[in-house]
Parts: C-alpha cells; structure tokens; sequence
C-alpha cells in the first residue's frame, strides 16, 4: 500500500512551494472528512474547553497497513497541467472519485504562483498537484507507470 503524489514540473516551484504542495496532497484524503464534517453535530462535537472531537472512518487495510504501517509514499511528476490532468482521467477510468479518492490540490497564488485560473469570487489559483488516499501498489502502479519519479 502506498500514497501516490503527481506534482507539475512545468511550475518551477522552490524546494519550500513543492514541500507544502506535496504536503496538502498527502494530508487532503485525511483532512476532506474533517472539512466535511464542519457543523455536523453528529460527526463533530466541540468540548468545553475547545477542543474537536470527531469520528474518523477509515478501512481496515488502510489502517493497518499504511497508518500503522510505514506510510509509503511515491512522488512522481508531471510535465505540466495537462499531463498531471492525465493522472485524474486515469483514476476516474479506474473508479476512483474526486475529494474521496484523490484530490486536486491548487495553491491560492499568494507568494510565488501566478494564478491561471480564477472563480467566481475573484480567487486566482493554480492546479499544482494530485493526491490520492492509499492504494494497493499494483493500482498506484496502474497510474504512477505514466510518471516519472520526481527529479
């Protein structure tokens, strides 16, 4: 079981950029259900003295063979957006879902990005990397095989 991580070569981020980037996608599977999770007074409690109590579901294997295992990860890049969006049609083919399988993470563009693209709120970002929960290897093969290790 790994974690697979694509991130875009073509940006030339700083050694700093590409850590966090790569950060928030190996974080975003555990961190989505607890954003999800926001208001929902049955999945979400606060305590008197601040704190959040929450339930995590997770399945078994990756519980025990990546959480309590040796988080295994694979960080591989992509040329550039289309490239890296090549990733998301793979994962799709496969059946995986979007912000339950893998995730598309975009920087606000706030210290080194340009944004090249932006919502309906006026928020400029740009598509830096993928992120996927832990996969069996042979799956995380099926997608990373069009990848090379980062570089």
């Amino acid at each position: 079981m790994r974690q697979l991580i694509i991130a875009r070569k073509d940006l030339n981020m700083s050694a700093g950029k590409l850590s966090s980037q790569v950060s928030h996608a190996s974080m975003a599977f555990l961190t989505a259900p607890l954003r999800d999770a926001k208001g929902d007074k049955n999945r979400i409690k606060r305590t008197e003295n601040g704190e959040y109590v929450f339930e995590l579901k997770m399945d078994a294997e990756t519980y025990d063979d990546w959480v309590c295992g040796i988080f295994t990860k694979t960080v591989c890049e992509a040329k550039n957006r289309n490239h890296l969006l090549k990733a998301k049609k793979m994962a799709e083919e496969l059946g995986m879902e979007e912000e339950k399988d893998f995730f598309l993470i975009k920087d606000n563009c706030l210290t080194e990005l340009e944004p090249e693209e932006v919502d309906e709120n006026g928020v400029g970002r740009t598509l830096t990397c993928i992120g996927f929960r832990p996969l069996p290897d042979d799956v995380a093969h099926e997608i990373s095989r069009k990848f090379q290790l980062y570089r």
